[in-house]
C-alpha cells in the first residue's frame, strides 16, 4: 500500500520494518533531483526521533530509522510506518525553511586528461566525431549535478552531460580503474572513489580523495551538489596529489 502526498508530489513505500522510500517520479531529471535533494535537507534539519539517515536515488529517497525510538515516540500512528508516512506528510506541508538553507553546494574538481589519466580519451573522441580537446571542453564547460551516491562508497552519478560526449560502457570491464578517474557511461559521467573493476569510459582523473572514512563526511560528494570539472596539466596534477 502506499499514499500520495501532494505538497512535494511523492509516494511512500515501507522498504522494510525500519526504512520506507519516497518515491519522486520515473524520469532521471534535474527538477527531480533537485526536489529529492531538498526533502532530503528538509528532514536532516527536522529529523524525527529514531531517524537515522536517507540515501538518495535517481527518482527516490530512502530514510532509515530506528524502530523501537520511533515506535515508542509520540509520533501519530499505529505502527512504526504509519508513524514515519504521518510525520514526513505534516513536514512537507508544513515546511517554512527559510530557501537559502537549499543552495546547493558547488565543488570544482581538478581532472587531469593526458594519456595516462584519460585511457579512453581517444575512443570517446571517435565515438563523439570530436578532437579530443574538443571532448575536454565540453566536458569542462557543463555545470552537473550529482543525482545520486551509489556502486561503491562514494561514487558520484553526476547529470547534465552535453550528449555529444554520450559513448557506450566499454563491452569488456577493466578489472582495476584507478581511484579519482573520470568515466562517461551513455549520458552520465562519473567518479571512481576506489580502485574497483568498471565499465565506464576512462577519460580523465581527480588526484583529490573522493572517499575517505576517516572524514566526518567520508565521501567527498553527497546528492545535490553541484560538480565542474577544470582541466589540470600533469604537473598541477602531481602537486594537487601530494
Amino acid at each position: 500500500m502506499s499514499t500520495l502526498f501532494s505538497e512535494f508530489d511523492f509516494k511512500i513505500y515501507p522498504l522494510s520494518e525500519q526504512a520506507v522510500t519516497l518515491t519522486f517520479g520515473s524520469e532521471i531529471a534535474e527538477p527531480t533531483a533537485a526536489k529529492i535533494a531538498r526533502f532530503n535537507l528538509l528532514l536532516e534539519a527536522n529529523p524525527f526521533p529514531g531517524f537515522k539517515g536517507c540515501v538518495a536515488g535517481y527518482t527516490t529517497l530512502s530514510i532509515f530509522y530506528n524502530l523501537l525510538e520511533v515506535s515508542s515516540s509520540e509520533l501519530c500512528g499505529d505502527n512504526g510506518f504509519e508513524k514515519v508516512s504521518h510525520y514526513l506528510k505534516s513536514l512537507s506541508d508544513n515546511s517554512k525553511l527559510d530557501g537559502r538553507n537549499f543552495t546547493p553546494k558547488r565543488i570544482v574538481l581538478p581532472v587531469c586528461y593526458v594519456a595516462d589519466y584519460g585511457l579512453d580519451l581517444d575512443e570517446v573522441a571517435r565515438n563523439a566525431k570530436l578532437s579530443v580537446d574538443e571532448v575536454i571542453d565540453l566536458h569542462t564547460r557543463q555545470i552537473y549535478k550529482v543525482y545520486m551516491i551509489g556502486f561503491v562508497p562514494g561514487f558520484a552519478y553526476l547529470g547534465g552531460m552535453d550528449e555529444r560526449l554520450a559513448t557506450a560502457r566499454k563491452l569488456v570491464p577493466r578489472a582495476k580503474v584507478a581511484a579519482g578517474s573520470v568515466g562517461i557511461a551513455g549520458k552520465q559521467t562519473g567518479i571512481y572513489p576506489l580502485e574497483t573493476p568498471g565499465g565506464w569510459q576512462i577519460i580523465g582523473q581527480t588526484p583529490l580523495k573522493m572517499f575517505d572514512s576517516d572524514r566526518s563526511q567520508p565521501s567527498l560528494l553527497k546528492a545535490g551538489d553541484e560538480v565542474q570539472f577544470k582541466s589540470v596539466n600533469l604537473e598541477e596534477f602531481k602537486a594537487l596529489e601530494k
